[in-house]
């Protein structure tokens, strides 16, 4: 009995209970442990049967090397794949566009004085379906420009090879490797600027062309959508303009002409260089027969007897003009009920020439010595009517419009936005700041010559266009808030950064935005004034809308204060400062240079009582230029092109600029490119005379009345003249 009691206790003493164990919890647990066991088995056994199989991959020696070299090869390959298309991303947004839609605005464009000088639109765009086009027109576009067309994929590997082949022995490009449809994605998507990152959206955007759209339709699209020269896009117009007849009518010899404009139109442009459009048509011959579309026998007679075309004269279409003033215009005649249009625009065709001459001198003269080879610029009336633009060298070589897409660094030339609001903050010429080293977080600049002044003005900081004082301006009195907005408010369309660098100009920016920003300093302050025509008008005549009444109402950007201030130190730039080789004989000048980093862009903008302008050079690819700055060439260019502007008009003074004009012995300071005088730069063309402001109003004012009089009767067979 006591030892079953003592049993009893010891079972119910804590220390001495023994673990529960359930059946089931064991056999899991055998089972997990199985499992495991198994899996660690299988996997073990797996490893050493993969191991065994590609030991018979195995290669030693100089095959392993060979395989190595594949194997890295594939990697990068499939790498700068995925970098390719990342670049190539942005440029497929605009395949989200309508663009297979045809314009349907038909604009016939006047210059300021009612001569015609262009058309756009649909009237360059009749196109002939692809069915119709006689069938040697077709084999002398593929001989030339894609023999392989219907072959390759949109990108031509083989072809590309060869060109690269010929090149090569050629020591020169003497091929590409364009394909048509290549072509066609540049011409619908993206521009002709020449660099890598252009290159690489084209190739895939060809890729994407290929896909979703016939050859066929491809065909069609590049028919109709190439400069042809002569101001006409598309095979069809071309034909009309140079032949006089309709696609569908011309002979072979015509048909290989046509062709050989896809390359060069401006070079071999028919009714500017008949013999140079006459041997490339002969060479487009060539090409026919070596690509087995025909044969020599049956080309024989369109080398014998080479097409003649119309008389068109010599006479130049401004067509980077044309082509920014038809995009105004379908801005504004959007609202409109007709699309068949009439417009006068604000183009001078003497100035127009004067600013493309000026370019072309500069570049032809000076062009190799410093590594430029564009260029463009902008004229405006200081009422904002746009007088001139050249939107590049040759409209032929390249349609892409510098003067109104190209956004360049400003450099230097954004200073002026930075002063004028330091003058709006309260500042004044005469206030002093140090030059010095200066610090802005990370950011230390320099300045142009490494050396500073010291304590010095406003005025002789812009003029000798120090870069810490601008920056003290900006981190001490002002912050970047205020700059990016009173560039807006000034009328500046591109995108301002307001990052802490913007102050030396490093924002991309057109040559049309900065004249149209100084030309609020030279219009007294007001912005929105700018204008690239005064009148839109139906076929009849009928005026259907009038700058003078429907124009949005100009805004006043800058105080009166402010103007003046700038302005009396900007004239002091062409005066003692950076900008002497852009000053003028006759009247006062007022402006600022630019030279961005590793000089790959130089600017002059300035204006005078009358103009506007701005002056940009460089080059497509943003390759550095030979230290040439923006006091050289575009200095030397607007004094060219303004010297030709103020003969024989009246003169106007600067806002808030004494009228007097400096000491001639500054002026006389500034020398050419090359050391030679200003008068030896100045542009040999006189400008033919025009009439004065108050004769024209006279004119106007009498030609009102002449509108507005009653009908005249004269019973006696007399002229009434009472009523006048």
């Amino acid at each position: 009995m006591f030892m079953r009691n003592s049993r009893k206790k010891l079972q119910k003493s804590p220390g001495s209970r023994k673990p529960f164990r359930s059946p089931r919890l064991i056999g899991i647990d055998a089972w997990v442990d199985s499992a495991l066991y198994n899996l660690r088995f299988a996997l073990a056994e797996f490893w050493e049967n993969t191991t065994i199989f590609f030991r018979r991959f195995r290669v030693r020696g100089f095959r392993r090397f060979v395989v190595e070299l594949l194997d890295e090869g594939l990697t990068l390959g499939v790498g700068g794949s995925v970098l390719l298309l990342a670049l190539a991303l942005p440029a497929f947004q605009e395949t989200r566009k309508d663009w297979r839609a045809q314009d349907d605005f038909a604009v016939t464009f006047l210059d300021r004085y009612g001569n015609e000088i262009g058309q756009r639109g649909i009237l360059h765009r009749d196109a002939v379906p692809i069915d119709e086009l006689p069938d040697h027109v077709i084999k002398a576009v593929l001989g030339t420009e894609d023999r392989r067309f219907f072959d390759h994929i949109g990108i031509d590997f083989l072809g590309l090879t060869r060109a690269m082949t010929e090149n090569v022995r050629a020591n020169n490009v003497v091929q590409g490797g364009s394909t048509i449809t290549q072509q066609l994605a540049k011409n619908l998507f993206l521009s002709n600027e020449r660099t890598i990152e252009r290159k690489v959206k084209e190739a895939f955007l060809a890729l994407w062309l290929e896909v979703n759209m016939s050859k066929k339709e491809i065909l069609q699209l590049y028919l109709d959508r190439a400069y042809m020269g002569g101001g006409t896009f598309g095979i069809a117009a071309a034909s009309e303009f140079y032949f006089g007849k309709s696609i569908e009518d011309v002979s072979l010899a015509e048909a290989a002409m046509l062709a050989g404009l896809f390359k060069a139109p401006a070079k071999y442009a028919p009714h500017i260089n008949l013999p140079a459009a006459r041997a490339r048509a002969n060479v487009v011959l060539s090409n026919m027969v070596q690509g087995g579309l025909m044969t020599e026998g049956q080309v024989v007679a369109a080398r014998r007897n080479p097409a003649n075309v119309v008389d068109r004269g010599k006479a130049e279409s401004p067509d980077y003009f044309l082509d920014w003033a038809f995009e105004e215009v379908k801005k504004t005649a959007a609202k409109l009920p007709q699309h068949s249009l009439i417009v006068r625009t604000t183009l001078d065709r003497n100035l127009q020439k004067a600013a493309e001459e000026a370019i072309e001198f500069h570049l032809r003269q000076y062009g190799k010595e410093y590594q430029v080879g564009q260029a463009a610029a902008v004229v405006l009336e200081n009422d904002g009517a746009v007088r001139a633009l050249v939107g590049g060298r040759d409209y032929g070589e390249s349609q892409f419009n510098r003067a109104t897409r190209a956004q360049r660094q400003a450099g230097s030339s954004f200073k002026p936005y930075v002063y004028a609001a330091a003058m709006e903050k309260g500042l004044t010429p005469k206030s002093v700041v140090s030059d010095r080293p200066i610090s802005w977080g990370n950011w230390s600049p320099r300045n142009y010559g490494r050396s500073y002044a010291g304590r010095v003005d406003l005025t002789t900081a812009l003029v000798k266009s120090l870069n810490t004082v601008p920056v003290r301006l900006a981190k001490d009195y002002l912050t970047t808030a205020p700059i990016v907005a009173l560039t807006k408010a000034m009328g500046i369309e591109s995108p301002i950064s307001s990052h802490k660098t913007m102050v030396l100009g490093t924002s991309g920016m057109t040559v049309m935005d900065q004249a149209t920003g100084f030309n609020v300093f030279a219009n007294g302050g007001f912005a929105g004034t700018r204008h690239a025509f005064t009148q839109i008008m139906n076929q009849r005549g009928d005026v259907l809308w009038d700058w003078s009444q429907d124009r949005d109402e100009p805004h006043r950007a800058l105080s009166e204060k402010a103007v003046s201030e700038m302005n009396s130190m900007l004239v002091q730039v062409p005066e003692w400062g950076t900008g002497r080789r852009a000053a003028l004989p006759m009247t006062r000048v007022a402006g600022k240079t630019g030279t961005t980093q590793s000089y790959r862009d130089a600017w002059f903008v300035g204006f005078t009582g009358n103009y506007t302008a701005a002056v940009w050079y460089g080059n497509d690819s943003y390759a550095p230029m030979k230290n040439l700055t923006g006091g050289v060439l575009p200095a030397m260019t607007w004094q060219r092109m303004m010297n030709y502007a103020h003969q024989n008009i009246d003169l106007k003074p600067i806002p808030g600029i004494d009228t007097s004009f400096p000491d001639p012995a500054k002026i006389a300071s500034g020398k050419g490119a090359k050391g030679k005088t200003q008068a030896e730069d100045e542009s040999p063309i006189e400008r033919p005379r025009i009439l004065s402001s108050g004769t024209t109003k006279a004119l106007w004012e009498l030609n009102q009345l002449f509108k507005s009089a009653p009908p005249l009767t004269a019973p006696t067979g007399r002229t009434r003249l009472s009523a006048l």
